[in-house]
């Protein structure tokens, strides 16, 4: 439909052709998002008004450039459909078939006075959709072992070994830098008190008791969970996203039994044998300390240490390791297989996972301090 010009309003991005009771609204210039730039929100405001009106005619074929964004702007402005009367270009008609099968955005969620009991609810299904998931995790895990006891030959050894040599053996370094200077700062603060009341000998009852039976576990799972437990969250995330673990099922292998059960034996027996080692490269740290502190001397710090410290205090550390151990490995495993094919859901998962591991590991010191709270204490009448 041509229009003759018998009212012009001429401007930068368009301008209108009035002719009776028809509009022609006939856009002109760049529309790309560097050559709107400022003038985009002004410019879709008078758009919109415009697409509001009645019978009005787009013609689109004065355009110069466009780009998606600008598109976008139009379609906006059309309230996401199609003017009645509209002129276009091959290549702007390419454009505007996309916008169209483009799925619509989502609605913005309306604020009312029971979002925060709705969000506590949310919370509540998600916590309780985890305890299902990871229950469901352990007694596939209990089957597996089972399995194995019945097939002994079927033991996955490999896997086991490589977890335990990336779960404990390269966990040695950052565990004993660790250790050691917790150590000394804990033998420096002790030592100093002491010796304002004359009872220096009594910081190797306080350094033992401390490190081997609260300090050594607590450390040792806390970092394994930061280090090995995010490890295995990302490992089985990324086969998730790459579809390995579909293409174990299709190919009838468990990946419960050769991926999530390798995992939690390995690292069950590798965190009691970090304890141990970090709780000694901690004695070490204090002794070292208290000899330069207060000038006690590594002869007498470690024939008194067994007299100090119950053994039984060992044991308990060592229990500790390998429930943490599991406990960690498994919750690991339960956020890995959650993760959906995705990198934000990658990275969240990973995080979830370790926050809720260490948790975990602290829950559990604090129920093995309860339970335990009369073994290998000599509390004095």
């Amino acid at each position: 439909m041509s229009f003759n010009p018998s009212t012009r309003t001429d401007d930068t991005w368009y301008r209108l052709v009035v002719q009776g009771e028809c509009t022609c609204v006939q856009l002109a210039g760049s529309y790309t998002l560097m050559t709107l730039d400022r003038s985009l929100p002004g410019l879709a405001r008078e758009l919109t008004r415009l697409a509001a009106q009645s019978g009005v005619h787009w013609d689109l074929t004065g355009i110069q450039q466009m780009d998606y964004a600008g598109a976008a702007m139009l379609w906006q402005a059309w309230g996401g459909q199609r003017p009645a009367y509209l002129s276009l270009r091959p290549e702007q008609e390419k454009m505007f078939m996309r916008l169209e099968k483009a799925a619509p955005l989502p609605a913005s969620p309306h604020s009312s006075a029971f979002l925060p009991i709705t969000m506590l609810g949310r919370r509540l299904f998600l916590f309780l959709s985890h305890v299902a998931g990871i229950i469901a995790l352990s007694g596939q895990v209990a089957l597996d072992m089972l399995y194995l006891i019945a097939h002994p030959g079927k033991i996955p050894m490999r896997e086991i070994s490589a977890n335990l040599f990336r779960t404990g053996a390269q966990a040695l370094g950052i565990t004993a830098i660790v250790g050691f200077l917790i150590g000394i700062v804990l033998s420096y603060l002790s030592s100093e008190q002491l010796h304002m009341f004359g009872a220096d000998i009594f910081i190797v009852n306080i350094l033992g008791m401390s490190i081997i039976r609260e300090l050594g576990p607590m450390l040792a799972a806390i970092l394994v969970a930061g280090r090995s437990g995010s490890s295995m969250t990302a490992q089985l995330g990324v086969m998730r996203v790459t579809e390995e673990l579909d293409a174990l099922t299709v190919m009838g292998i468990p990946y419960s039994l050769r991926l999530i059960l390798p995992k939690i034996i390995g690292l069950g027996i590798a965190l009691p044998l970090i304890v141990v080692w970090t709780s000694a490269i901690a004695l070490l740290g204090g002794i070292m300390a208290a000899d330069l502190q207060i000038g006690l001397s590594f002869h007498y710090a470690l024939t008194r240490l067994p007299d100090a410290v119950p053994v039984v205090n060992l044991w308990l550390a060592l229990g500790k390791g390998l429930v943490c151990g599991m406990t960690i490995a498994l919750i690991a495993c339960h956020f890995g297989l959650r993760i959906k094919p995705n990198t934000e859901s990658l990275g969240e998962g990973t995080t979830n996972s370790v926050v809720v591991s260490i948790t975990a590991v602290i829950i559990i010191d604090a129920i093995f301090a309860v339970v335990f709270s009369n073994v290998g204490l000599r509390i004095a009448g």
